[in-house]
């Protein structure tokens, strides 16, 4: 479609939109208000390339699609005016498909819809005013490369709710979990899906309304405040955004006018049957602009700070969840689908383009290389990963019997040798926690407290390990069943010791995290890493580096077997004391305490370096560790002044008190004679024991020395 300057200001919206370059259709399509005369009137706008006839019906209209026909305005775009509407109205389009059909259709663009089980469209105009003006200043003075990012990922209807379906709504959710997310030093909330979806247990990752928020927990202006208060606490807000598929109902994109509108039409592309669900074409210009519309639509009317883009490997490969002979090969005979390669490539640009400080994050569970690369240099554009290898090797591994680990010790290692290949959150997700995969503490081996003492030294060697972080609510103190969708977790786990202490546990490992810059501040680099001991798989133990811009440095050191390890010595950088700044086997977290609190150096060199401590190390256990040199006070001039005139002031105070002092004295120098005199037996006895006292001294200083010695194996 060409442009005439001379043409009706819609040309240029819909110009872009054909070229699949329209960034904010949703200003253009759906509903919108308009002054006209003295009054207004709605807009409604569809894209419908196939449809015979289309028209607006609505309880304003008694649902008669006669009453209020749409008129083509460009190829395959309807148009229609009505006046004497008002929010809230619910609306459909209806569609007389090739086929004589008619189709009831909800709005692709709409801004709200009815709760389910309902599935229309109702006007909604937003009145919202925002305040979050000093979040977004201040996150443009900071790089989140180089921020600490702890998120913690929640499905609203049942982080808590009142039981039968009544849940908390956006704004009182906010009020909830506010406090608890600012006592637990979490940086971001990790929505699973809020775009509209017809059926719960699709969790919102089969999408309805791309452009709603959905209306089971308030209207669109109360999801505005919610996060507006996020901001206000200092904390992000990240959705879950689903443009790799679409569910089959009716009144959804499926089919939209009576042919694959939406979807491709190959067979061989169009379905994942293991889903139920429809795949978008992502060689549709049209499509491109409404997937990329919906993702910018979330950060200019909802202020989202991020989308965690989910399925990538589904849109990625062609043969994803297909046997043979249901898929067919690209054109130069490869499984990738080079539609949706170009897509999130476009979509990434796009998005930075307006939004540079955006989060972009891909669920993308294989090893597709470049994935949080920049376009222009072969990668697809995102700016984070989550690292699907390291979460499925680990928690293989914290799932073996100890005694297996050995065997496993790679599971353990691998994850460090490319944790600088892309920019990565570490997750552990409700993908973790539910379909017969038990909770995060049941996972874990072992009699009950065992499972405790697992868990801590996995979330602490989860902190400590290079990446950002995510875990999925109730995993934090402990949660015992599996995550289901239709309950609240169990807060009552919180009249018990052992989940008391983990959330303790829990809220100072993240306020440590934060706290600390050498955890975070190198993330992406191996200027932030460096490993000690990487080998000791006969005793489950590594130990290694976090190093922030400044030098600063953690040392963390792991212990995976239920086994105590005395005199465990490990090489450190530099000569001196290290103190123990974080300890997952401490009493207050229901540990045994059993490891000092403080290590000194010897000159004995190990794992590359001049120097190495002995330390013991408590079963199950992760230690954090912090060199802590000698302050050494420093003589100023005024100390050296005030030391010139100490002997003046001794001789002044001598000529004063020169006569009493000398009369007390002799009286003391003669009754101490007669003392000696009396009592030169006992003098002798008591120097008798002098010399046994200093050979104890000097056995108990050999007997510390020999226990520092390192043994061979050591060495």
């Amino acid at each position: 479609m060409s442009v005439n300057k001379n043409n009706n200001p819609n040309d240029f919206p819909l110009y872009l939109f054909y070229q699949g370059k329209n960034y904010e259709a949703y200003k253009f399509f759906g509903v919108h208000s308009k002054k006209k005369g003295r009054g207004k009137v709605f807009v409604f706008r569809v894209w419908a390339p196939n449809a015979v006839s289309v028209s607006v019906v609505g309880d304003f209209n008694g649902w008669d699609r006669a009453a209020n026909p749409m008129y083509l305005i460009a190829d395959g775009i309807w148009e229609a005016e009505i006046s004497k509407l008002k929010q809230f109205d619910a609306y459909k389009f209806s569609i007389e498909a090739q086929d004589g059909r008619i189709l009831m259709k909800a709005d692709p663009y709409a801004a709200h819809y009815e709760t389910r089980p309902g599935t229309a469209s109702k006007i909604f105009e937003s009145d919202f005013q925002w305040s979050d003006s000093k979040w977004f200043d201040e996150k443009k003075n900071k790089s989140i490369y180089k921020s600490p990012v702890n998120v913690y990922e929640v499905h609203l209807s049942s982080w808590k709710n009142y039981g039968g379906e009544v849940f908390l709504d956006y704004v009182t959710f906010a009020k909830e979990i506010i406090p608890y997310l600012k006592k637990m030093s979490y940086t971001h909330v990790e929505f699973m899906p809020l775009t509209e979806y017809p059926y719960d247990g699709s969790w919102g990752y089969q999408v309805t309304g791309y452009f709603a928020p959905t209306s089971r927990y308030g209207t669109p202006d109360d999801m505005r405040k919610m996060i507006d208060m996020f901001h206000a606490a200092g904390i992000g807000v990240i959705l879950d955004w689903v443009p790799a598929h679409f569910p089959k109902d009716e009144a959804g994109l499926y089919e939209f006018d009576g042919t694959c509108c939406y979807e491709y039409t190959d067979d061989r592309k169009k379905e994942h049957k293991a889903w139920g669900t429809r795949v978008f074409d992502y060689g549709k210009a049209e499509v491109c602009s409404f997937l990329i519309s919906s993702a910018n639509y979330w950060f200019d009317q909802f202020h989202v700070d991020g989308l965690r883009v989910d399925a990538v490997a589904s849109m990625l490969y062609l043969d994803y969840d297909r046997q043979e002979g249901e898929w067919a090969a690209n054109i130069y005979g490869g499984n990738e689908n080079l539609e949706a390669v170009e897509f999130l490539k476009h979509l990434n640009e796009a998005v930075f383009l307006k939004h540079p400080d955006a989060l972009m994050i891909a669920e993308e569970s294989t090893a597709w290389p470049l994935v949080t690369k920049p376009t222009d240099i072969g990668g697809l554009g995102f700016n984070f990963k989550w690292n699907m290898g390291w979460m499925n090797d680990m928690l293989s591994y914290m799932s073996l019997d100890p005694i297996y680990r050995a065997f496993n010790h790679d599971k353990l290692t691998f994850s460090f040798f490319y944790a600088f290949s892309e920019n990565y959150i570490l997750p552990i997700s409700h993908d973790e926690v539910v379909h017969g995969k038990c909770s995060m503490i049941n996972k874990m081996p072992g009699e009950y407290e065992q499972k405790f003492a697992s868990y801590r030294a996995f979330l602490a060697y989860m902190m400590a390990h290079p990446g950002k972080k995510l875990l999925f609510m109730g995993q934090e103190f402990g949660q015992m069943k599996e995550w289901d969708y239709k309950s609240q977790l169990d807060w009552n786990l919180m009249d018990f010791d052992s989940h008391r202490d983990l959330l303790k546990f829990s809220e100072k490992l993240n306020k440590f995290y934060v706290e600390n810059p050498p955890l975070w501040q190198n993330d992406d680099s191996w200027n932030g890493f460096s490993w000690i001991s990487n080998d000791d798989y006969k005793q489950s133990i590594i130990s290694f580096r976090r190093i922030d811009d400044n030098g600063d440095e953690i040392i963390a050191v792991c212990n995976f077997v239920p086994v105590e390890r005395r005199d465990y010595r490990i090489g450190v950088p530099q000569k001196g004391r290290y103190k123990l700044i974080f300890n997952t086997d401490a009493a207050e977290f229901g540990g045994s305490g059993i490891t000092e609190n403080s290590f000194k150096s010897d000159s004995v060199p190990m794992h590359g370096h001049d120097n190495s401590i002995s330390m013991t190390l408590a079963p199950l256990s992760v230690i954090y560790l912090k060199f802590a040199p000698v302050k050494r006070r420093t003589t100023s001039a005024k100390d050296e002044t005030k030391a010139a005139k100490k002997p003046a002031a001794k001789k002044t105070a001598a000529k004063t008190e020169a006569a009493p002092k000398a009369k007390t004295t002799a009286k003391k120098a003669a009754a101490k004679a007669d003392e000696a005199s009396k009592a030169k037996p006992a003098a002798k006895k008591t120097a008798a024991k002098k010399p046994a006292a200093k050979t104890s001294a000097a056995a108990k200083k050999t007997k510390t020395s020999a226990k520092k010695t390192p043994s061979a194996k050591d060495k």
